[in-house]
């Protein structure tokens, strides 16, 4: 299976083509608008042998993609989920699709009331750079287990993973069922502008709010996830080794290319030093050289490597203290694009490693007063896309899940909520809209379609006119109260 690049120049042919599977898929929508449960199933089947059938092509891919990724996390953050997530489709989907049945009041019987859950139809699915396997896998799931279709845009920055992943849907699937587009941003434009009859979008707030407003033209429902900056909350009693360590592997894995990495630390005043060194030593322990670990992913591209070089420079110059942790004082010069994990001591608003989603292995350590004041900090800014909390006290615990927003919470760990098949996923304001992953995937991509149905009696005549009635006074009263 070879992996082609798509060059700039065939922009308008990518367009083009959009335009033409969109097309043959609406059309072979409308010849089977509720596909069976043992279609949906082989679907998810098919998908599934396929991906494992690839699984080393898919981690070569990703690595040539960033220069040099982790095939470990390669397997561990996409192939792994991908699999566990089609598994648990699979398992539970004949239950999803049953109708659910719901009250009836007293006015209305003999009737009944059922929820039916529709295919919708064709359904968009913009992926971003960052996990471009899972994030394009874990929407196919849930639309293929919901009964519809789907076209795939995959990310301009991954072209090895894109074409590669083109190339097993081609071999997978009729075209007019699934098809992956691949093309530059302006294909990308394109593509959110289309009649989908839903559109999941992952990647930035920015660019998030420009697929909404093209979406909008054409009446199309849409679940963006997006970023944000997601706390890392550290108690006054947790054992410090505990929450440095977890926090650590959760910055660090994908050198902190992750929507949900934790984005900074709201730390107590008193143990910033302590959190210093426990961070210092877990990283130690966990990458102890860097450069040519292959443990260690690189930033993506030069692009990406600069933007994260300047957030450094911006935050030197306006007074922050770098800790750099290098356990083997190694060089990142000469071309490579690997950054060590940087602790941002003394930041401040007006840094841009403070206002801006830092997607990158940046860590910011924000002193603060205690609980209280962490909430605070958390809820003067737009709600973020996870929320981190370290400490074993329940009370602390559940005061913060009142006391805040978020799109979700890990207590006591990092990154691992994404990774639950039954529980869904999403952001809240800035960080998104709407969820996905398990049974939440699958009615995002459903129409709940209510149906009143009701049989040869009509208790309905109680009410017809004319009105005034001795028997409409007595409904009246009996219902009224």
């Amino acid at each position: 299976m070879s992996a082609t690049v798509v060059p700039m120049n065939e922009s308008k042919k990518q367009i083009q083509l959009t335009a033409r599977i969109l097309a043959e898929q609406k059309q072979a929508f409308s010849r089977n608008p509720l596909p069976t449960f043992n279609e949906r199933k082989d679907n998810l089947l098919r998908l599934k042998k396929a991906l494992i059938a690839h699984q080393e092509q898919f981690c070569e891919a990703i690595d040539k993609d960033f220069n040099g990724r982790s095939r470990d996390e390669t397997l561990i953050a996409e192939i792994m989920p991908s699999i566990q997530g089609i598994n648990y489709a699979m398992e539970h989907l004949k239950d999803w699709m049953q109708p659910d049945r719901r009250h009836v009041s007293v006015l209305f019987q003999p009737a009944s009331n059922k929820v039916f859950y529709q295919p919708k139809g064709v359904v968009g699915i913009i992926v971003p750079w960052n996990y471009p396997l899972y994030l394009a896998i874990g929407p196919l799931v849930a639309a293929l287990a919901a009964g519809n279709r789907a076209m795939i845009k995959m990310s301009e920055f991954t072209p090895h993973t894109s074409a590669l992943l083109a190339n097993l849907v081609e071999a997978t699937f009729p075209r007019d069922l699934v098809a992956v587009v691949n093309g530059e941003a302006d294909v990308a434009a394109d593509f959110s502008g289309r009649p989908f009859d839903h559109l999941l979008f992952t990647g930035s707030t920015t660019v998030g709010r420009l697929v909404m407003k093209a979406a909008a033209e054409n009446l199309t429902p849409v679940t963006l996830e997006l970023g944000g900056k997601s706390p890392a909350v550290i108690s006054n009693d947790v054992p410090m080794e505990d929450a440095a360590e977890r926090i650590a592997f959760g910055k660090a894995f994908n050198a902190g290319q992750t929507c949900v990495a934790p984005d900074y630390a709201l730390c107590p005043s008193d143990r910033v030093n302590a959190f210093v060194d426990a961070v210092q030593d877990a990283l130690g322990r966990m990458y102890p050289t860097l450069r040519d670990n292959p443990d260690y992913t690189s930033i993506i591209n030069e692009r990406q490597y600069q933007r994260l070089q300047e957030l450094l420079a911006d935050a030197r110059s306006k007074g922050a203290q770098l800790v750099e942790v290098n356990p083997a004082g190694e060089s990142f010069e000469d071309g490579c694009h690997k950054i060590p994990i940087t602790l941002v001591l003394n930041p401040t608003d007006d840094m841009k490693v403070m206002q801006d989603e830092i997607f990158g292995p940046i860590l910011p350590v924000v002193p603060s007063k205690g609980l209280e004041d962490a909430m605070a900090y958390i809820n003067s800014r737009p709600r973020p896309l996870a929320m981190y909390y370290f400490g074993y006290e329940r009370d602390e615990q559940k005061r913060l899940l009142a006391g805040t927003h978020s799109g979700g919470v890990c207590i006591n760990d990092s990154l691992l909520h994404v990774a639950q098949d039954d529980l869904p996923f999403g952001g809240i304001g800035d960080s998104g809209m709407g969820h996905y992953h398990g049974k939440e995937g699958f009615l995002t991509f459903s129409h709940s379609r209510a149906v009143f149905a009701k049989q040869k009696l009509n208790s309905g005549k109680l009410v017809y006119p004319p009105h005034g009635g001795p028997l409409h006074k007595l409904v009246y009263r009996f219902f009224i109260r």
